[in-house]
């Protein structure tokens, strides 16, 4: 296959958006497939993630990552297969997942890769979120963060979400009294008949707080947070003594500027000798495959269920994040760019 005749559609940052970033912020432009050099491969890919972490990575503020360039290829992490290789170790037809960015085909030279996917009977859209970002984020925050016993109550806001509902599966498997919170209706009866949580609250219904509390009346032992925000101030207030609280997203924060203010919680963290940590998967980069193994084969069997909204398409691309905050998606949100 010759590159020169490929030509790559890319979504790229057209202007720094302040807060939740909209369609207009992004442009989509054809380029050509540069050619390969010695030690490159080039990746076709088929499934782009849509993730709430990509708001922080085009803000200009304080981030665990440098923001995206303006002009630069959107950044995501995209799941396809290699179609041209001048790399003996990824010949072609090899399935990788890795920080390909929001374009039709990415030429590497591997350091962008994560992982070389061999669950070649599962679908190749689960690498980009159960078995993903999503899935290897809801097994190590809660496993080396949350540490749960059998009996304790954990409680998980975004219960729906592609992290939170499997955050509450892995939860649930260990024998744990599982809360989950979520907004509407719909998403209350998706995580019950879904995802099989027994107390499902709605935090958009009045009353919240009276159904939080009847369902955590021995307290909570581990809270994993998605959302920060009257979420976690409710949650917080019910805390055990040495309780675990995860900070793993901060969706109900639009932004940063200015510095968000709220319930200062120190005194009952000191008084309960609780912990509260902040949690990135990226630390866990050298222990991606532990989970997989523990996931995967509970996907087999049944024992981890899990949801996928697709949109087809790359021009779908440039106003998904924001479909993401305001509760649109049920379920892991991908772009698929071809059959796979």
């Amino acid at each position: 296959m010759s590159t020169t005749s490929l030509v790559n559609r890319q979504v790229y940052l057209k202007e720094r958006p302040m807060g939740i970033p909209q369609s207009w912020h992004f442009g989509i432009r054809p380029v050509p497939v540069e050619p390969l050099r010695e030690g490159q491969f080039l990746v076709r890919n088929a499934y782009l993630s849509v993730d709430p972490a990509m708001r922080g990575w085009v803000n200009a503020v304080a981030n665990y990552s440098n923001p995206v360039g303006i002009g630069e290829v959107m950044r995501s992490f995209a799941a396809g297969y290699v179609v041209k290789s001048r790399r003996p170790d990824y010949p072609e037809g090899t399935a990788v997942m890795g920080l390909l960015g929001w374009q039709d085909y990415a030429v590497t030279d591997g350091r962008n890769i994560r992982r070389v996917i061999r669950e070649h009977d599962l679908p190749l859209s689960l690498s980009l979120g159960v078995l993903g970002l999503n899935g290897l984020t809801a097994y190590f925050a809660l496993t080396a963060c949350g540490r749960p016993e059998p009996g304790d109550t954990v409680v998980v806001s975004t219960a729906a979400g592609a992290v939170g509902s499997i955050a509450c599966q892995l939860a649930a498997a260990r024998g744990c009294r599982v809360v989950g919170i979520t907004g509407g209706a719909e998403k209350v009866a998706l995580c019950q008949h879904e995802f099989g949580l027994q107390f499902a609250i709605d935090y958009k219904a009045p009353g919240f707080e009276e159904a939080l509390a009847r369902a955590t009346d021995q307290g909570v032992d581990v809270y994993f947070d998605n959302t920060s925000g009257r979420i976690s101030d409710a949650v917080v207030r019910r805390i055990n003594r040495h309780a675990r609280i995860i900070i793993c997203g901060t969706a109900s924060i639009a932004s940063w500027d200015p510095w968000p203010e709220g319930p200062r919680v120190e005194r009952h963290l000191l008084n309960k000798a609780a912990s509260m940590q902040g949690f990135l998967a990226f630390d866990y980069e050298g222990r991606y495959q532990e989970a997989i193994d523990v996931l995967a084969p509970m996907i087999r069997d049944g024992r981890l269920r899990y949801r996928e909204e697709i949109l087809d398409g790359i021009e779908a691309a440039p106003g998904s994040i924001a479909d993401l905050y305001q509760g649109k998606n049920l379920g892991k949100r991908l772009i698929r760019l071809i059959d796979a």
